[in-house]
């Protein structure tokens, strides 16, 4: 039997064909858009049933004994135990005590939904999830220019402009789309401090120094305005605040900034020129421009490129997606009116989308830790790995240490589990069918459907969610007894339900794909044009034009103490074998700890004595991580690359150990996480 459903095991939502015998699982095939063209393997869903019958999978509820090991325990005793202490936490401290935090490990779909349902109607404003780091923070600064977050047409385009990110590594099929233009004959600019197989098949490679991006982008935007390279019937038409942006973007000249990029001004006018002159042309944005404190300011001046060249939702650019229109099932308004979220320092933030609700995950480890705004004492994670990958693990833990209770949902024993005291065994993506975010952000609507039996006890997210509301009281909140009911009830409005998309694989269109939207209703922004300048920024307190009050003075973290602290510390690539820390232990994908290394350039391990396979430390004023060294010049000198995600198998490769998480962006709470200062030395020869 051959079912048609959505890979969930990354973040890149793979249309894939999954084949079963009575049940079992044979194997599963990506789904090609052009079938003709070479294809790009993906490790994961090779090694798919590796992940879902690993001897490693929770298979039963676990609680906590006295001891500090654990127990198996039936759903009943466990679904009671947490809900008790739910109920419990909000007799004794208030609704808001508890807290709901999500990370990426499962999809970004209804689960999402489901969790911020769960808690607003129960009172606390406090589901929180990860997009301060990842996604939902340049969403705001598209929105904040635009009034939504576009999609690149890659596969149509004549330019492709690759802006921190590599696709090879995180999308098999955005990657496809990106090769597919190339051999057609679409030029390629990429920026990045790393070479990625883009930088070297580039026209141009921008090899920017980490951190940098915003300054670049304002270079580019100060070159296309002198050159008169901009769209100027556009802009005149559908933008505001243009002289403002022309003025701001004078102080950052080419010749002014390039030096300061690490880049020769000839090679920047020559990109700016390239983008602004090819047509058409789309800007693919990832997430080396998060984890930046400069991330929304850099994201917004990006975004500004693509208004100024008038490539806005034109085939072959960057198109303002045509949303699935859906019931938001959250239940916001079932909130206290004086119920304040610990992200409060955040207002923009929390409130510029309908659905995205609170993600600023470091006021979590604030709350437990300092109290602010007030305590959380007991904490839900779903599908997330905080002592890996939240910023300035040390804080973490200790945060962990003094919370009252947690429960933890995730399909494996991860480090943060081990701390719960309550494990509920979630199913993979394959197990549940389910409503993925990324298919109602714009059409095709596509189903992610269950094609094997859960495996063990485990269960869905949806199920683990909607059985524990019904514990607490919410029972006529969640009223459906499958997920099909659950998604028709969020579909109605479309008019699409599940049976249609199960005989439709390929998906269905909402309504039929439109370019230029924009001239029917303008721009979902207040003043229905692209803001160059913004007065709703302004009202808040922030910068109404990007930089406008002049470049970041410490763009990356400890760059005060370079003195003792030399080097750029930069996070590894987001390896395609894994996805940030999950995957490690699957010993068709972790390879023995094969990219558990640090990259060094040849000028800097020959200053500091080092050699290939040698064991280095590498230190910051947060702590120290050890790793195997790496001799190549994928990283520039000055600076090297330390493997990301694999403190699931060791503290001492804990890359967090290294990052910092006391400054952070002031609109989306984004530390900076992916570059600092810090300092390395030989401890053992390899």
């Amino acid at each position: 039997m051959k079912t048609h459903t959505i890979c969930r095991l990354c973040s890149a939502c793979c249309p894939v064909e999954v084949e079963t015998e009575k049940g079992k699982w044979i194997k599963a095939t990506r789904k090609y858009r052009f079938p003709d063209e070479p294809h790009l393997g993906c490790p994961k869903l090779d090694a798919a049933a590796d992940i879902i019958f690993s001897p490693d999978r929770l298979s039963r509820p676990l609680i906590k004994k006295p001891d500090g090991s654990f127990r198996e325990a039936s759903w009943d005793e466990a679904l009671s135990a947490v809900a008790e202490r739910i109920l419990s936490s909000k007799r004794q401290y208030g609704a808001s005590s508890v807290c709901w935090l999500r990370g990426m490990a499962a999809d970004w779909g209804a689960p999402w939904d489901y969790a911020n349902r769960l808690m607003n109607a129960f009172g606390s404003p406090n589901c929180i999830g990860n997009g301060s780091v990842c996604f939902v923070g340049r969403d705001l600064a598209h929105t904040t220019v635009y009034g939504t977050m576009t999609l690149p047409d890659t596969a149509n385009s004549s330019c492709i402009f690759i802006w921190g990110k590599n696709d090879l590594d995180s999308a098999p099929g955005a990657a496809e789309n990106i090769l597919h233009a190339r051999r057609k004959g679409a030029k390629l600019i990429v920026v990045d401090p790393v070479k990625t197989p883009f930088a070297e098949m580039a026209d141009i490679w921008l090899r920017i120094k980490p951190a940098h991006d915003g300054l670049l982008a304002m270079a580019m935007i100060s070159e296309i305005i002198a050159q008169g390279w901009y769209d100027a019937a556009f802009v005149d038409r559908w933008t505001a605040g243009f002289e403002a942006l022309g003025k701001t973007a004078e102080r950052y000249s080419i010749a002014r900034v390039a030096p300061d990029l690490g880049l020769a001004p000839e090679q920047v006018s020559e990109a700016a020129r390239l983008y602004a002159t090819i047509r058409p042309a789309c800007i693919v944005d990832g997430n080396g421009l998060d984890m930046q404190l400069q991330s929304f300011e850099a994201t917004r001046a990006v975004a500004m490129l693509r208004a100024l060249t008038g490539n806005l939702d034109a085939r072959g650019g960057d198109i303002l997606p045509q949303k699935v229109p859906c019931r938001n099932i959250q239940l916001q308004d079932r909130l206290p009116a004086d119920a304040v979220p610990i992200t409060a320092d955040y207002p923009l933030f929390n409130r510029f989308h309908a659905t995205w609700g609170r993600q600023v995950q470091s006021c979590v480890i604030d709350a437990i830790l300092d109290e602010k705004p007030y305590p959380i004492k007991t904490l839900m994670i779903q599908s997330g790995n905080p002592l890996v990958t939240f910023m300035d693990a040390g804080r973490v833990q200790k945060a962990f240490e003094k919370l009252e209770y947690l429960v933890v949902i995730d399909m494996f024993m991860t480090q943060t589990a081990k701390m719960a005291d309550v494990i509920l065994p979630a199913g993979s993506c394959f197990e549940h069918t389910q409503l993925n975010r990324a298919f109602i952000r714009s059409s095709p609507v596509r189903i992610q459907q269950q094609v094997i039996p859960a495996v063990g006890e485990s269960r869905s997210n949806w199920q683990i969610v909607f059985d524990l509301a019904r514990r607490i009281g919410l029972g006529q909140e969640f009223p459906w007894q499958t997920a099909e009911e659950a998604i028709d009830y969020q579909l109605e409005p479309s008019g699409i339900t599940c049976a249609m998309l199960r005989d439709e694989p390929d998906g269905i269109m909402a309504e039929p794909v439109r370019y230029r939207k924009f001239e029917e209703s303008g721009f979902a922004t207040p003043t229905g044009k692209i803001e160059f300048f913004s007065e709703s920024l302004k009202a808040y307190g922030y910068d109404p034009v990007p930089y406008i009050n002049g470049p970041p003075a410490c763009p990356i973290s400890f760059l005060d103490r370079k003195d003792h602290y030399p080097l750029v510390g930069i996070s590894g690539a987001r390896n395609n074998r894994l996805v940030n820390s999950q995957f490690t232990g699957i010993a068709a994908l972790g390879q023995n700890e094969s990219g558990c290394a640090i990259d060094i350039h040849p000028k800097d391990a020959e200053k500091y004595g080092i050699a290939a396979g040698d064991r280095v430390r590498v230190e910051t004023p947060r702590g120290a991580v050890q790793m195997k060294a790496k001799i190549s010049d994928v990283v520039g000198p000055g600076i090297i690359r330390i493997a990301w995600g694999w403190g699931e198998r060791s503290a001492d490769y804990n890359f967090n150990r290294l990052t910092d998480d006391e400054r952070r962006n002031p609109v989306t709470g984004a530390p900076s996480g992916r570059s600092f200062m810090c300092r390395i030395e030989k401890i053992e020869a390899g």
